[in-house]
């Protein structure tokens, strides 16, 4: 659903804190703490990450899945596939 580096980058991207982004999704500050602290994927309560996910789009967040396109337009950025090294 959403990654832990996903989750900071939105929050770098609107500028603002942990506290602010679990104010706005109505969750505590520090469930927001571990969310980002977590490994890759996200894991959590799904009522509890779809109001993240919901605070973060109504601030002007789009989330792009892996492999998806962002139809919407604009800036945005996206890391690139890992490759394995040549040996």
């Amino acid at each position: 659903m959403i990654s832990s580096g996903q989750l900071r980058a939105a929050r770098a991207l609107l500028g603002i804190d942990q506290k602010t982004l679990a104010e706005r999704a109505g969750i505590s500050l520090a469930t927001i703490q571990r969310m980002e602290t977590s490994g890759d994927v996200v894991r959590g309560v799904v009522d509890t990450l779809t109001k993240v996910v919901a605070a973060l789009e109504e601030s002007g967040i789009e989330l792009i899945g892996e492999n998806a396109q962002s139809l919407a337009g604009g800036r945005g950025v996206r890391l690139k596939p890992k490759h394995p090294e040549a040996g």
